[in-house]
């Protein structure tokens, strides 16, 4: 029988930290022991990839499938292993204004910051013994790639590949040869930041599991135009000869939403991935498993099948959905993988088909509490529907926090609803938040996941992610003085009574 389990949702740059924005060190590791003394046994972070502050630095459009995000990087951590000095760190940092940064993260301030830092680490590293960082270059089969394209993306001003010299948007053997003798120390820091987010992202990961505590990613299903996979394998995505995509994705039109959604990341080429044993695919998710215990797949829907949009559309109305070959590669999924460690992101209006494939791997599936109160008597997402192979949250990233959402997202329909479910009149977004978290994790559902916001009591000010609006995102932050006294016990004391400790 499965053990019920508690967890905390909470990304890796809410952290707090000196420098900006989260990261894996001190702060994460507090972190950690939070959890453990407060009885959770699962950590839930959003995607640690690279990413693209043209694409406001969203963590689901990450500029690579494999490549981590090198702010996460802990600068302390970088002296204690002995490849930056604290004189060095010191004098680096005072030339960065990070007064602001406390509550918000301010991703191009510390990009600035950690790029500065690194290239310091890396002199030291390259002076030194440097044996581990060459086996990991030898050992990561997609690192050159990356730091290829990532090198040729700042030598063009930050162009997108398509739009990069024919030579190099083709990937010509010469003028790759060539580029790659002109930029060679370019190219060997890029590795040797993948090469520390490596280290740091496993060490926490064994950290947390010595407290017995699981960390738990999240994986994306497309990655963007603009990223080094395309680039890489364009052979693996719908595009045409000249390499423009044929295809792109998003969602059909719905109840909320007349034109559908048109994300725009190129589809794959799932029969050109199906003749090769979809090794992109295993090896992007071995890549996430050596970091992680488990793993989220964001709009597992489209591993059924996926809304297909012609390229130049400019809504999602005229798409069609395409099955995927999913028997032979779930098939494949579960030769590599014989647990199956993954979530199911089965938001939203969902077939049948795409369910029974869910049961079928006995992978669990998510119930979000904000949706429950439209009309709770047939509402999945009510608790006395919730069944036991499934991961309860209050909210998502995706969400207001409960606070936030009870006070400037919820009807007096949904209100009165939850007042009368819980049989208590609910006067504010403390009560609310309170109440709804106890929902949670006195559900039936195998695992019960709350945003650390919510534990925080925390408003609209604390959220994450508001879809579809392209800026002001992903930069909320936990303050570092945010975590009352005694909060560690009565979320301990609750899991326990609903038998989660």
């Amino acid at each position: 029988m499965t053990r019920r389990s508690a967890g905390i949702l909470l990304p890796v740059t809410a952290l707090p930290s000196k420098y900006g924005i989260g990261d894996f060190g001190p702060e994460a590791f507090k972190f950690g022991r939070f959890l453990h003394d407060a009885g959770q046994r699962m950590w839930q972070v959003l995607p640690v990839t690279a990413t693209d502050p043209g694409c406001g630095n969203s963590p689901y459009s990450p500029t690579s499938a494999f490549a981590g995000n090198y702010l996460l990087i802990s600068p302390d951590i970088l002296i204690d292993e002995g490849l930056l000095t604290a004189d060095e760190l010191k004098k680096t940092a005072e030339k960065y204004d990070f007064s602001k940064t406390e509550e918000k993260a301010d991703y191009e301030l510390s990009r600035a910051f950690k790029t500065e830092i690194l290239n310091a680490a890396y002199k030291h590293c390259i002076k030194g013994n440097n044996s581990d960082f060459r086996t990991f270059i030898a050992g990561t089969e997609w690192l050159e790639a990356f730091a290829l394209f990532s090198v040729i993306k700042q030598v063009n001003g930050g162009a997108a590949w398509y739009e990069w010299p024919e030579e190099l948007k083709h990937r010509d053997p010469a003028a790759l040869r060539k580029f790659k003798a002109e930029y060679s120390e370019e190219i060997a820091r890029q590795e040797f930041y993948q090469y520390i987010f490596s280290r740091q992202a496993k060490n926490l990961h064994s950290k947390l599991n010595e407290l017995d505590i699981e960390l738990i990613g999240d994986i994306p299903l497309y990655v963007t135009r603009d990223c080094a996979d395309v680039w890489q394998n364009p052979e693996q995505f719908d595009l045409d000869e000249d390499l423009n995509p044929v295809t792109v994705a998003g969602v059909p039109p719905d109840y909320f939403s007349e034109n559908g959604q048109l994300w725009g990341n190129p589809c794959y080429k799932w029969e050109k991935m199906e003749k090769d044993g979809f090794k992109w695919w295993i090896k992007r998710l071995q890549n996430l498993l050596s970091m992680f215990d488990r793993v989220r797949i964001d709009h597992f829907r489209g591993l059924a099948a996926y809304w297909a949009v012609p390229y130049g559309e400019e809504t999602a109305k005229n798409g069609e959905w395409v099955d995927v070959p999913h028997e032979k590669f779930f098939a494949a999924l579960k030769e590599n993988f014989p647990e199956m460690p993954f979530w199911a992101e089965n938001l939203g209006i969902i077939t049948p088909d795409v369910e029974e494939l869910r049961k079928d791997y006995n992978l669990p599936g998510m119930l979000v509490l904000h949706f429950a109160w439209g009309n709770p008597a047939d509402n999945p997402y009510a608790p006395h529907n919730h069944t036991r192979d499934s991961v309860v949250y209050t909210g998502t990233h995706d969400n207001n926090t409960s606070r936030g959402w009870f006070e400037n997202d919820a009807t007096e329909d949904e209100i009165k609803n939850f007042a009368s479910y819980i049989g208590r009149d609910v006067m504010d977004g403390y009560i609310f938040t309170s109440e709804v978290t106890r929902l949670a994790v006195s559900s039936v559902a195998d695992t019960a996941i709350i945003p650390m916001q919510d534990y925080l009591r925390l408003g609209a000010e604390a959220r994450i992610n508001v879809p579809s609006t392209p800026s002001g995102n992903w930069s909320w932050r936990m303050r570092s003085d945010a975590i009352p006294d005694g909060l560690a016990d009565r979320i301990k004391a609750a899991c326990k009574l609903y038998g989660r400790v």
